[in-house]
């Protein structure tokens, strides 16, 4: 991929620079325990849509002892749930939906390309691509470890209803 189809190159985030800790990520995001896929907020560019999120994979992460054996890998769907997240955060925080909890609307074009393994940084970036107030967002992502792209996509976010 030609770096001007990148929505942002990761090699020019300063992740020195950390916007919210996972402290201040609980606080817009409910997930918890092994379903946090989120460690922090690098990134954050209301005017341009665009935000970064960064994850530490564990060496003893849940999903290493199972998949796979002698060889773990990162479960795609985790790395989809890390884009809703990081999705959630950008909703809440800059009140898109106020009052509304977000929720997985579906994925669009998900693309694997290359492979997470306990120890690396995982860093997705998304950029908002359309927004229905209270309905919808819209979108596009892609997630790295390094400078190496492993996963894209697109992804919707809806709201949930008050009471589940």
């Amino acid at each position: 991929m030609a770096r001007e189809d990148l929505i942002l190159d990761p090699a020019s985030i300063d992740f020195d620079n950390v916007i919210a800790d996972l402290e201040a990520v609980r606080t817009t995001n409910p997930q918890r325990y092994e379903m946090e896929q989120l460690t922090g907020i690098v990134y954050d560019d209301v005017e341009a849509g665009i935000c970064a999120g960064y994850m530490d994979i564990a060496k003893d992460a849940f999903w290493v002892r199972g998949h796979m054996p002698g060889m773990p890998l990162m479960p795609g769907v985790l790395m989809c749930e890390m884009a809703a997240q990081v999705s959630t955060w950008y909703v809440v925080t800059h009140d898109l939906m106020p009052g509304k909890r977000m929720g997985f609307g579906g994925l669009d074009e998900v693309k694997f390309r290359g492979i997470v393994r306990p120890g690396d940084r995982l860093v997705c970036v998304l950029k908002q691509t359309r927004y229905r107030p209270n309905r919808m967002l819209v979108c596009a992502f892609q997630s790295f470890v390094g400078n190496t792209m492993v996963a894209e996509g697109v992804i919707r976010g809806i709201p949930l209803p008050d009471e589940i």
